[in-house]
């Protein structure tokens, strides 16, 4: 939907978007929507036609599905599915965007400010780029739960600081989850320590080690693709991961998403800011209820919802649309 089409939706006050990053994909997502709503395939084929695979395919069947160069561009379609089925039920353009990592190409598409067909071009080069960075099996990532954010920030500076490799803190989830990425080794020895000092440590199953140094090679290149990529300034505001800000022009949105592959995910920063700005309901636009689960621990979040069934977006748009006024 172009900026111009969203001007004429009617505007929220208290309600913000977010948009998931990978680990929210699942086989046959979307299935169920897609039966009801002809939109939803019809993104899809819209998507692939850009990108020159089957992305629906890929949904259903789960082929290629945990790649990442795959897993980006089917997450991001299936995330704009749910946006165009949203505004096609009548619901209301919400006052704030954001997106998790790779959710953040979602928001921006959803804002007017990428097409689609250039998104999905965009992250599946993305992913393509992440995986070649580093060699399989060489990086690893770990949620450290239970620890302050300074906490997990002075073991990872420990470990590096012993030439065990580099790990750093990756995602500001929530407080007591931050998520770490780095050298396989130096992940194991910060999940160790984690356990010593009475926090819990996870693996995460990923095959690259996302917003941390590793990815700096892949930045590099990703940077000369942003640039000969269409971007306009987004007509809702977008969230950035990277500073948890917002862009005031096209070179800062270019700017933060070529550091949001090598810089920690403010994620905690983000939520925060929704908070501020007197947002009480949050939506989750796209596959699962990660985001909405992270949203509803929040003092000032009243309700969060996922939207990715027709029951799901039903409650939520009914909810919605009576607390912005928009319905008795």
């Amino acid at each position: 939907m172009s900026a111009k089409q969203l001007d004429q939706v009617a505007q929220a006050t208290k309600t913000a978007f977010v948009f998931p990053g990978q680990g929210s994909q699942k086989v046959g997502m979307l299935a169920e929507l897609a039966e009801q709503f002809a939109s939803v395939e019809a993104t899809f084929a819209e998507a692939s036609k850009a990108v020159g695979f089957d992305l629906w395919h890929i949904a259903q069947s789960g082929e290629g599905l945990d790649q990442t160069e795959f897993t980006q561009p089917v997450l991001l379609t299936a995330s704009i599915a749910l946006w165009r089925v949203w505004l096609e039920l009548g619901g209301v353009a919400p006052k704030y965007l954001a997106g998790h990592s790779l959710g953040e190409y979602s928001a921006l598409v959803a804002a007017g400010s990428l097409s689609l067909g250039d998104a999905v071009k965009l992250v599946n080069l993305r992913g393509k780029l992440m995986q070649s960075a580093v060699p399989q099996g060489k990086g690893a990532m770990a949620a450290i739960l239970g620890l302050d954010d300074a906490q997990v920030v002075a073991l990872c500076q420990q470990v590096s600081s012993q030439a065990e490799g580099s790990v750093e803190a990756a995602n500001y989830n929530a407080q007591g989850q931050v998520v770490i990425a780095g050298e396989k080794a130096a992940v194991e020895a910060v999940m160790a320590l984690a356990k010593e000092s009475s926090g819990k440590a996870i693996a995460l199953p990923v095959s690259v080690p996302s917003h941390c140094s590793l990815m700096k090679p892949a930045a590099e290149q990703f940077a000369e693709a942003l640039e000969q990529t269409a971007i306009e300034l987004p007509s809702i505001p977008v969230i950035q991961n990277v500073g948890a800000e917002i862009a005031t022009d096209v070179a800062q949105v270019r700017q933060a998403l070529t550091a949001q592959l090598y810089e920690s995910v403010q994620w905690t920063k983000t939520m925060q800011f929704i908070q501020d700005q007197g947002i009480q309901y949050v939506a989750e636009c796209g596959p699962g209820n990660v985001l909405a689960n992270l949203a509803k621990r929040l003092p000032n979040i009243e309700k969060a919802f996922p939207l990715d069934s027709k029951s799901r977006l039903e409650d939520a748009l009914n909810a919605i649309l009576v607390a912005e006024g928009k319905i008795a």
